[in-house]
This record gives structure tokens, C-alpha cells and sequence, in this order.
């Protein structure tokens, strides 16, 4: 360790570079600091000077970080929550924090979960942010990278069966919020309502296909392949509430989660109906870098979302 190179260093410039590869702007970044924009410029320069290197290129949207800033971001991170853990009593004050909490949850989650510990986490934590974007497939990476603070998504239950669908990298722990099944939505009037419905008739229709962390196949269709059968997929949509829409207007079926079929189910004029086979439960979950499990703030966040969550009974 150098102590000659770490007395160099000033923790202001360290704060202002990991503002300002948030905010990506000047402007944002001042205010955010409360401090003028020539007071960051000029803290940017310095830390060019520091790193020897550009930083940040003007863009027409904005602050596009080089390469290199790309890689100091999750190190700075840490090191700023490690300092701020140095500084701040064992206590998380929630009342006080400004902190933000970046996630990525799969969409069914935003109506389902949200609610459950938003407006008491606005309650108790009034200027504590959420930055929340969609889950996708490098969202575990980035978990593990220090870039997102929590993940919530669908698992397989059985060891095997996530193996092949979603298998966390080592360090990221995780605990489960609740169980849920797939069942079919069709619309109102559709032909298949007046027939048998069983795995015939499931199959013999057209489907639509959500791509789950931008795969096409999920594990039901893993385990119609064991049986040497496969669903026919007339259209592939990015996510539920787009594939909900078309299947309310044509014969197409949804094979969806329970719960969030039954949160959009009147809404859109759908219909439930059983999935025709036996398929394990899914365990929607939240995931977490065990690097966080000393952090006082994200130990309160966390448990607050836990509690509600599990509290939280899916209806049967």
C-alpha cells in the first residue's frame, strides 16, 4: 500500500466522479452536490489531471464516461459505501438518509410487490430514491459487479431446473418472497372455452412467448421437450403487459404467472385457465451481493421489503 499516493487523493474529487457517472450531466451533478456547475467543471479537470485520462466526452444527451471511468465505477462504489460505513453510526437513520437504492425486478413486480413496501419506505425514508429498470440477462452480473443493490425475478425451485434457466453467480445470495404457479389467459369468447381443455388441446393452439432475460424458452418448454412435444410460438413480445394486450385481442393463448393473471385478469376482459401440466412453482426472490450484508442502510431496506413481501399471501 502506497501511503504517499493514498494522501494524494481527495475524497471530494471521489464523490464528484461517482455523481457525476450517475447524473452523466454537469448540471444534474451540481445540483445534486449542491454546488455550482463551475465548481464541478473544474473538479473534473482535476480529476483528469489525476487519472490521466479524459473521463467523461460530451455527447448531444449529455456525459459519455471513457472506458476507463467505465471500470473505476463499481470500485468507487465500494469505496465510497466502506468510507461512509467508517463515518456514519452502526445505526441506519432512515429518517435523514439520501440515499438511492438502484434494482432491477422482472415488470410482473412493479404491480405486485411495489406497493407492498413503497409507501412505508416513503414514510420512514422520505428522501431515500429507488432507481428501478427492468430485469434483463446480465442483471446477476451486475448485482455482482456492485452496480445494482437488489434484484427481484422468478426462480426455479428445484436445483437441476435452475441450472438451466437461472443459477446465481457466487457472492450473490438471495431469499425467496413468495411461491407462485402458471396458469393460461385467453380472452373472453375463446374457441378453446368450449372444448376439452387438456395438453391436446393446449398444444394445438398458438402461443404467445415473453422472452424471460431475453430467452425464448422457458422451463415448461424444456419439459414438453422431455415428452418429445413443443408449443407452436405465433409471437414473441418482450415482456407480460404487451403480451397481455395481443392476447386479449385474438386467439392467441398467454401462458403467464398466477398471481400477476389474476391482478390484470378483469382489466383486459381475460379468462384464467389451468396450465394442462404439471410444472414446479416458481419462487419469486430477492437478490443481494453478500458484500452488502454488513451495510446498516441496505440491511434496512432489505428487511423492509422482506417482512412486507413474505407478508403478502398470493390469493389462492
Amino acid at each position: 500500500m502506497s501511503f504517499e499516493q493514498l494522501s494524494r487523493l481527495d475524497l471530494n474529487l471521489l464523490i464528484c466522479l461517482h455523481v457525476l457517472l450517475e447524473q452523466r450531466s454537469v448540471t444534474k451533478a451540481a445540483h445534486k452536490l449542491h454546488l455550482s456547475q463551475s465548481a464541478i467543471s473544474k473538479s473534473l479537470s482535476r480529476l483528469r489531471t489525476q487519472f490521466n485520462d479524459p473521463l467523461f466526452l460530451r455527447q448531444s444527451h449529455g456525459l459519455e464516461p471513457t472506458p476507463y471511468a467505465r471500470n473505476l465505477a463499481t470500485p468507487l462504489k465500494q469505496l465510497l459505501g466502506a468510507v461512509e460505513a467508517l463515518t456514519t453510526p452502526g445505526d441506519f437513520q432512515a429518517s435523514r438518509s439520501e440515499r438511492c437504492f438502484m434494482m432491477a425486478m422482472v415488470e410482473t413486480m412493479y404491480p405486485l410487490l411495489l406497493p407492498q413496501f413503497l409507501t412505508e419506505l416513503q414514510q420512514q425514508a422520505p428522501l431515500v430514491t429507488i432507481d428501478a429498470r427492468t430485469w434483463a440477462s446480465d442483471s446477476l452480473e451486475r448485482l455482482a459487479r456492485g452496480e445494482l443493490d437488489f434484484g427481484i425475478t422468478g426462480k426455479d425451485i428445484h436445483f437441476q431446473d435452475a441450472r438451466r434457466t437461472l443459477l446465481p453467480p457466487k457472492g450473490i445470495v438471495y431469499e425467496e418472497l413468495y411461491r407462485d404457479s402458471h396458469c393460461c389467459l385467453v380472452r373472453q369468447g375463446h374457441p378453446l372455452l368450449h372444448r376439452n381443455w387438456d395438453l391436446d388441446a393446449y398444444l394445438s393452439a398458438r402461443h404467445l412467448q415473453v422472452r424471460c432475460d431475453e430467452h425464448e424458452h422457458w422451463l415448461l418448454d424444456l419439459k414438453l421437450a422431455e415428452q418429445q412435444r413443443s408449443r407452436t410460438i405465433a409471437m414473441h413480445v418482450p415482456d407480460f403487459n404487451s403480451a397481455a394486450s395481443v392476447c386479449a385481442h385474438t386467439d392467441l393463448i398467454l401462458t403467464a404467472p398466477g398471481r400477476y393473471a389474476r391482478h390484470i385478469e378483469a382489466g383486459l376482459n381475460l379468462v384464467i385457465v389451468p396450465l394442462p401440466m404439471a410444472l414446479p412453482p416458481i419462487s419469486y426472490t430477492l437478490f443481494w451481493h453478500q458484500h452488502h450484508d454488513s451495510d446498516a442502510g441496505h440491511r434496512w431496506f432489505r428487511e423492509l421489503i422482506l417482512s412486507r413481501c413474505q407478508q403478502s399471501t398470493p390469493e389462492p
